[in-house]
């Protein structure tokens, strides 16, 4: 693969719900382009883009990959994404760097859960977009229905530009529209470089999508926009030259169509891209800021100092540390030495990489607008900026989802128990979709992924990976005690076996103290009836208490103690008599407070379809909920409410099952409440019985 320059370089990030074909497509134009010797299938474990054994056990995508495809004199970087929500990182990372979209739908179900979020990511982003109606070789599918599906989801900037012969329920070629001309892949006019008219049970057809063409390219433009009003006809050099405008700003979204595994229309959709995506380098310049945060102008060509982004990390136990990066401006040369602005450290760079899914090819230099990886940088992690070290810029990081999904994490024996954590640590380096927390209340190390099967794919590849096994548990909801009434405790603690005996006697008293969270000590000793000396020892036996309530052993909050009053041996007494003491009184003045436990409550925001509304309201109710607004923002209901923790552990795999996947959520710790009695009984009994066990 020769070097490409930034007007050369097309940067498309391919998005779809699961199963439409995104990959398959991909399949066939390194089939088609002889980059493969074969039609890759994952299921089969032949596909060069799906390779990992997890895609290949599923038989779809779950990462990102990256697939250089040359065609015309252009590279065009096609970045292929995961359809499956539970996967987002991998969308995520692939429109951070993607300069167009290519959304790939199924010609039977065409508008899916998956097409939506593509839908709005390429908007999110304002990502010039195709896209391709694939499967079109399957009973009952109809392009023009597939098609005016699209047109009454996504809106008028939805255009089809060719329209599949159809005969006997297989597609034999396509008629252009722009061009008024057919072509056909089948039959006796079967000819890839020959125009033929088109059908004339056609002619209608392609008049009306010409028309509706014409009308979006008049739109953008002043003097065609005259020219449509005075009803002239446009040439096809006035049309191709508005489609490519409007392709550019958004106004046309042009609707092509075949069938990957058959490899039909693919040729034409690596046309298309050719001809209406713009290069990388045509934007001109970029944005980036200098180390006080100001503006800084860079332009995207070779000439510019060097400014890279890094999207995407794999760490492999046996190859270490890929980066991948996208160049934003100037060249990255192997065997140069970069700066890392985001970690003040120098990174050498020894080797650079063209990635085609699984196959790696060394080049000595990545230039501007292309994306490539380098191996074994010490320092450098997904989001951070490469620059030279006099010239230093920041990008903005890419916003990746907050894991909600919390499961407790265990190692699977004492062999697995030393390897974990680290195994742990460089999943997390590598997925910002993953958190690991030691929670000190529960004693638990909770791992956050954003489904369940996101979780199921790292346990796979800890045991695959890194031969860690590990298993998952609903984590304890950190539940809190506190009391309700002001009390006074007894503690005598006294002990005689020859010699020094062990002696020390506390009044303490015990009451609410709503405004501070942590234990506050106060003493109001009079006449030294305990010694200063042994205050210190006091407040740190209660302390240690204050960690295990009486009643379920959950963290003690909101208490002032107050010692009192006491007594004293001369010789007996000591700082450890005391702290014992200060516990019996703990555990005395504690049970005569009317201790009660509390809950976590969080707010929780809600993002569905109108549709979906009375069902999450409904189910809100039923955990205990309260709804606190709602409101309509970009065409969702946006519901929000304070919950219990307790009530939504596994609220992201419930959510997405009531609204078939069209959901989404965020959630925040807001505070404390009692817990109704009747559930209170019920933990407290089964913390008893965790402790007879």
């Amino acid at each position: 693969m020769r070097d490409y320059l930034s007007h050369e370089v097309r940067n498309v990030v391919v998005l779809g719900h699961s199963g439409v074909g995104k990959t398959a497509v991909l399949e066939s134009m390194l089939y088609f382009t002889k980059a493969s010797d074969r039609f890759g299938v994952t299921s089969e474990g032949s596909s060069l883009i799906d390779y990992d054994a997890e895609e290949i056990r599923r038989g779809i995508s779950v990462y990102a990959t990256l697939v250089p495809i040359e065609w015309k004199d252009c590279k065009i970087n096609f970045l292929d994404t995961p359809g499956y929500a539970d996967f987002i990182r991998g969308v995520e990372e692939g429109v951070a760097v993607g300069d167009s979209a290519l959304i790939v739908v199924d010609a039977k179900d065409v508008v899916q859960p998956g097409t939506q979020k593509a839908w709005e990511e390429a908007q999110k982003h304002n990502l010039p977009t195709i896209f391709f109606v694939n499967k079109l070789d399957e009973e009952n599918t109809s392009f023009d229905t597939a098609y005016q599906t699209l047109r009454d989801s996504f809106g008028k900037s939805v255009i089809p530009f060719e329209v599949p012969i159809m005969e006997n329920g297989k597609c034999i070629g396509s008629v252009n529209i722009l061009r008024d001309k057919a072509w056909y892949f089948e039959g006796p006019l079967a000819n890839s470089q020959k125009a033929q008219p088109v059908p004339e049970n056609m002619v209608d057809i392609v008049k009306g999508y010409k028309d509706q063409i014409a009308e979006a390219v008049a739109m953008g433009d002043d003097e065609l926009m005259e020219k449509f009003f005075s009803g002239e006809e446009f040439s096809e050099a006035e049309l191709t030259r508005g489609v490519r405008l409007g392709v550019r700003s958004g106004d046309i979204r042009p609707v092509f169509s075949g069938s990957a595994t058959h490899s039909v229309g693919i040729e034409r959709l690596m046309d298309l891209i050719i001809k209406y995506f713009p290069t990388y380098g045509e934007s001109g310049s970029i944005t980036v800021h200098d180390e006080q945060g100001k503006d800084v102008v860079l332009e995207t060509n070779e000439k510019e100092k060097l400014c890279a982004k890094v999207f995407k990390t794999v760490v492999d136990p046996f190859v270490g540390r890929i980066t991948y990066v996208k160049v934003l401006a100037g060249v990255m040369s192997a065997d140069s030495v970069v700066y890392n602005t985001d970690k003040e450290k120098q990174e050498k760079i020894s080797g650079i990489f063209i990635i085609k899914g699984k196959h790696q090819t060394a080049v000595g230099k990545l230039f501007t607008g292309d994306i490539g990886a380098v191996v074994k940088l010490q320092y450098t992690q997904t989001n951070d900026t490469l620059c030279e070290k006099n010239e230093r810029y920041v990008t903005e990081d890419i916003p990746f989802s907050t894991p909600m999904l919390a499961m407790a994490v265990y190692p699977a024996s004492k062999n697995d128990e030393d390897k974990m954590s680290n195994a742990l640590a460089r999943m997390v380096e590598e997925d910002p979709t993953l958190r690991l927390e030691n929670n000190t209340e529960t004693k638990q190390s909770v791992l956050y992924g954003v489904g369940d099967q996101h979780l199921d794919v790292v346990l796979a590849k800890l045991k695959a990976k890194y031969k860690v096994e590990v298993r998952l548990e609903t984590p304890r909801v950190p539940y809190r005690e506190t009391i309700r009434k002001t009390a006074i405790g007894e503690g005598r603690h006294k002990k005689q076996s020859g010699g020094h005996g062990q002696f020390g006697h506390v009044f303490i008293e015990y009451a609410p103290n709503p405004d501070v969270e942590e234990m506050v000590f106060e003493e109001k000793v009079f006449g030294g009836a305990v010694p200063r000396q042994y205050f210190p020892a006091v407040e740190a036996g209660l302390r240690e208490c204050m960690t295990s309530g009486i009643l379920a052993g959950f963290k003690v909050v909101h208490v002032k103690v107050t010692l009192l009053d006491g007594k004293y041996h001369d010789v007996d007494s000591s700082e450890m008599a005391f702290k014992l003491a200060a516990r019996l009184s703990y555990k005395a003045g504690m049970a005569e407070a009317k201790p009660i436990l509390l809950e976590p409550i969080v707010n929780i925001t809600v993002r569905v379809p109108d549709d979906f509304t009375g069902t999450i309201i409904g189910d809100f109710n039923k955990r205990r909920g309260a709804i606190m607004g709602m409101d309509m923002v970009d065409g969702y209901q946006e519901i929000k409410a304070q919950v219990p923790l307790a009530e939504v552990l596994k609220y992201p795999i419930e959510l997405r099952a009531m609204t078939q996947g069209r959901g989404v959520y965020t959630q925040e710790f807001d505070r404390y409440d009692p817990v109704p009695q009747n559930l209170a009984e019920r933990i407290i009994a089964q913390h008893k019985k965790e402790m007879e066990e």
